[in-house]
């Protein structure tokens, strides 16, 4: 079984950063792609950033430019750097590993963007 852990939430001014890690623990042999979504309260989850087990990256055009998604294969994290946070940047992020085609996702840790 596999389990995913996001942490490093956080109430940040509009133009601060905070990084967020994600920890998997369990079989993760087969990860195709880890990935950062977030969920804006009356809104829609969505995409934020993608890395594949090539390191290919993909990033929301709302986010290019100030998040940046990395993994560190041997501590078994996913990190997302965000910087000049914006108010509409406001929600709550998950973590997403696809394993072997199944989904595995964390419990989410929010995110609060305002002065």
């Amino acid at each position: 079984q596999v389990q995913v852990e996001e942490s490093g939430g956080g109430l940040v001014q509009p133009g601060g950063s905070l990084q967020l890690s994600c920890v998997a623990s369990g079989d993760t042999f087969g990860i195709v792609l880890m990935a950062w979504y977030r969920q804006a309260p009356g809104k829609q989850r969505e995409l934020v950033a993608a890395i594949s087990s090539g390191r290919s990256t993909s990033y929301a055009d709302s986010v290019k430019g100030r998040f940046t998604i990395s993994k560190d294969n041997a501590r078994r994290t996913l990190y997302l750097q965000m910087n000049s946070l914006k108010p509409e940047d406001t929600a709550v992020y998950y973590c997403n590993h696809r394993i072997q085609n199944k989904d595995y996702w964390g419990s989410g840790t929010q995110v609060t963007v305002s002065s």
